[in-house]
């Protein structure tokens, strides 16, 4: 019985082996994941080109000339001296300084900033209605302004007078300041095509510079004379040492020359 068995067993074994891929076979390929073909690759495509934004070069500023050129208004064509204040209007210094005119029954030019005057409307009007006379001194105190391009500043000058002349519609601006005094002759021509006069000075009490009330006054005594153009400033800054010493420079040049219209 035993020996049956195990040649029972043996002959399943080689029916299972022979069935399974016997000799002269080829077994059939492992099972697994089917195989993809490979992708065709996409062309990354290439990016245009951004247009340049660098900002174009600046027109090159001209030279200042060595010396002031021909043709500014120097003096007050008077013994009488003229008194002028820049850089207004200011709503804090300006209403001061006219008062100050009113009580002393003088008047005065006021150099006004184009971008102050858009502002304070009602500043500029009330300059006028008291008899003072009106001065285009830029639209920002560009004190570059006459190196720039002649069509800048030409442009700079039709702005300023355009907002003078929105306060006070029939308003006579008669005189054009360069700031800083850096005139070149191109400016001097812009502002005579325009209709105005390049007014300069001939005393700078250089209270700009916050000097104080006494060192002011001081300077514009020491420095007037007959037919003296005298440059002070109503805004731009803290300018009550301005204020104080006009309580003393009025009075003292009303006595000693008078003090007159420019003309």
């Amino acid at each position: 019985m035993r020996s049956r068995a195990v040649l029972a067993l043996a002959l399943g074994l080689v029916l299972f082996l022979t069935g399974c891929g016997g000799p002269g076979k080829t077994p059939p390929p492992a099972a697994g994941p089917p195989t993809s073909a490979s992708p065709t690759p996409v062309p990354t495509p290439t990016p245009t080109p951004r247009p340049s934004r660098t900002t174009p070069p600046k027109p090159k500023l001209r030279p200042l000339p060595k010396n002031l050129p021909a043709g500014l208004h120097r003096r007050s064509d008077d013994d009488a001296v003229a008194l002028t204040f820049d850089d207004g209007p200011d709503p804090r210094w300006t209403p001061q300084i006219l008062n100050q005119l009113r009580a002393a029954h003088v008047t005065a030019t006021f150099c006004l900033i184009g971008q102050q005057a858009k502002r304070y409307p009602e500043l500029v009007e009330r300059i006028v209605r008291e008899g003072h006379q009106l001065c285009n001194h830029s639209w920002r105190h560009d004190l570059d302004l006459g190196r720039r391009p002649v069509s800048e500043i030409k442009a700079d000058l039709v702005r300023t007078n355009r907002v003078i002349r929105d306060a006070v519609p029939d308003a006579e601006i008669t005189w054009f300041r360069q700031p800083g005094g850096r005139w070149t002759a191109e400016e001097v021509a812009v502002a005579r095509k325009l209709g105005m006069r390049p007014l300069h000075w001939t005393v700078d009490p250089q209270d700009w510079n916050h000097p104080t009330a006494k060192t002011i006054a001081k300077r514009v005594e020491a420095a007037a004379r007959p037919g003296s153009i005298v440059l002070m400033h109503d805004g731009g800054g803290d300018r009550s040492q301005t204020m104080a010493a006009c309580r003393q420079v009025i009075p003292d040049l009303k006595k000693r020359y008078g003090i007159t219209r420019l003309r």
